[in-house]
């Protein structure tokens, strides 16, 4: 397994995800988007950050990068694609994924830790988690996750919400949604499975020092997918 970790101007997390990995013993590289050449790689993060200050809208402009047209071509070819944050708006933004980000019902950051039921594990990212709940930190002003009452219905009825935030019960209440976004959506997968897209940062709980490590199982999962050895990772 080796995984590319694109950097764009603005991104800051590329180094966490390449801690995460570092942790699990994965092979990654943090690749700059003009150089981005995706066939060297098995997977590809797409971290968070403010590409380009996130002027225009988040991820407006970095889905114009040739990393981003080059992320088209291997989603094509079925390469697992995890975007984290800002890259859940690039990708998005790019057609990847389904709805759009938005500014957060309130107008406020939040900087906070939620909780996640899996809604799907049909991906690489929640193989075998199916309705596992899972605690991540967030950290946007623009990750309200909406879409058309068409695209809305399309998303729930086949099957494409990835995960949803919930309360601790694990009930998707109000209470338990930090930004607004339709549905309790936290992140939705593309019909073939192989793309997710999520607002929290699972890179950013990898250890228990850091408040939480169910980051690790995320990022696990796609190790274990290749390297049946990590199947034990929790």
């Amino acid at each position: 397994m080796r995984v590319a970790i694109l950097r764009y101007p603005g991104t800051w997390s590329e180094r966490d995800f390449a801690h995460a990995f570092s942790v699990l013993g994965v092979e990654h590289e943090i690749v700059w988007h003009e150089d981005a050449d995706l066939r060297r790689f098995d997977a590809a993060v797409v971290p968070g950050g403010f590409t380009y200050g996130d002027y225009l809208r988040a991820g407006a402009i970095a889905k114009l990068s040739p990393a981003t047209a080059e992320l088209r071509r291997a989603a094509d070819e079925g390469m697992p694609i995890l975007a984290s944050c800002n890259g859940f708006q690039i990708v998005c933004e790019a057609g990847l994924l389904p709805g759009a980000l938005v500014r957060n019902t309130g107008l406020e950051f939040r900087c906070d830790w939620v909780t996640m039921r899996v809604e799907s594990d049909a991906t690489p990212f929640t193989a075998g988690a199916l309705g596992e709940l899972l605690r991540m930190p967030i950290a946007h002003g623009e990750g309200c996750w909406v879409a058309d009452p068409r695209t809305l219905a399309r998303v729930e009825d086949e099957g494409l919400v990835a995960l949803r935030y919930v309360d601790a019960r694990g009930s998707a209440t109000p209470e338990g949604n930090p930004n607004g976004s339709l549905g309790n959506i936290a992140g939705v997968r593309n019909p073939q499975g192989n793309v997710v897209g999520l607002m929290p940062h699972p890179e950013r709980c990898v250890e228990p020092l850091l408040g939480g490590s169910d980051g690790i199982r995320m990022l696990g999962w796609l190790a274990a997918s290749a390297r049946p050895a990590l199947s034990t990772i929790s």
